[in-house]
């Protein structure tokens, strides 16, 4: 089919008006080329100047026009950027989260290990410890305050034997089974500890009170001042608890009687050492005076019949 001999956009005013338009730009296209071609020819410095001038009012349009053709040309590269990272960053956090876990147990077995030496150095010290054992549960929700030990009397166990740990005293044997005992803890209100004031030997009694402090109270005869920061250690009285185990430290100011706590907190310990009761040494017999040695009476001289 041949094409149509009328070329003319018709009646269509839109087609006139763009076909005008473009007329005019090219006029205009065409008189501005002619101009500046003049300039050129005619007026170097002038054409420089003007050129200088467009240059600056044109390099900010045409730097946002090229980052704006560099952020379209990036788009498909940070979209697949996107996907990468974001399964790297998954495949990172799974690996962080082994290594904190990781972390977790060898700072629990840091901790232990700790524990372990203290308790070790503590055997070294003391004599004859019956046995080192776990405490494997503690009451903290009652007014009884009892631990139990996974050692009993097979082990050496008895009741009424001393049970320590790094930091100090726990408390003593309450009852002992074969391969398990119950601790009796300081904080117990059933528990009486003699101890005595590090600072200047001054004697009192530990009581427990049943919510995980201790009250101690002064025996001597002097009104006795209690001061925070004061640390008070068993005097060895009674038999049962050995001297000068760390037992409480005060809390509060107080006159002939004050609130303590005590060094070893029975749900923060893992390993507990076992002693045997402690016995005062017996007082020394004293040695018996000299008897005076006899002395031989002259028998009289014997008469001559």
């Amino acid at each position: 089919m041949a094409p149509p001999r009328n070329r003319r956009p018709g009646f269509s005013r839109r087609a006139q008006y763009s076909l005008f338009a473009g007329y005019v730009v090219a006029v205009a296209g065409s008189l501005v080329g002619a101009v500046l071609l003049a300039l050129s020819t005619l007026d170097p410095v002038a054409f420089a100047a003007l050129r200088a001038s467009v240059a600056e009012v044109s390099t900010p349009l045409s730097s946002g026009l090229a980052g704006v053709g560099r952020g379209i040309g990036a788009i498909p590269g940070g979209i697949g950027s996107y996907f990468a990272v974001h399964d790297q960053n998954a495949a990172l956090r799974k690996q962080l989260a082994a290594q904190h876990a990781l972390f977790l147990r060898a700072r629990s077995l840091s901790y232990e290990n700790r524990r372990l030496l203290a308790l070790l150095q503590v055997r070294e010290r003391i004599s004859e410890p019956v046995v080192t054992a776990r405490l494997v549960s503690s009451s903290a929700s009652s007014t009884r305050r009892v631990a139990v030990l996974n050692a009993g009397s097979w082990q050496g166990v008895a009741s009424g034997q001393p049970v320590r740990g790094p930091e100090g005293l726990i408390g003593r044997v309450l009852e002992a089974g074969p391969n398990s005992a119950r601790v009796l803890l300081l904080s117990d209100p059933e528990s009486v500890v003699p101890v005595r004031r590090t600072r200047d030997g001054v004697p009192a009694l530990a009581t427990g009170r049943g919510d995980g402090l201790i009250d101690v109270k002064s025996v001597a005869s002097a009104t006795t001042d209690f001061a925070p920061g004061d640390v008070f250690v068993t005097s060895g009285t009674g038999g049962i608890y050995p001297p000068d185990v760390p037992v409480a430290r005060v809390l509060r100011r107080g006159r002939d009687a004050s609130i303590a706590r005590a060094f070893t907190q029975a749900d923060t310990v893992d390993y507990a050492l076992v002693q045997r009761a402690f016995m005062p040494p017996a007082p020394p017999i004293p040695a018996p005076a000299p008897q005076p040695k006899a002395t031989a009476t002259p028998r009289p001289p014997k008469k001559k019949p």
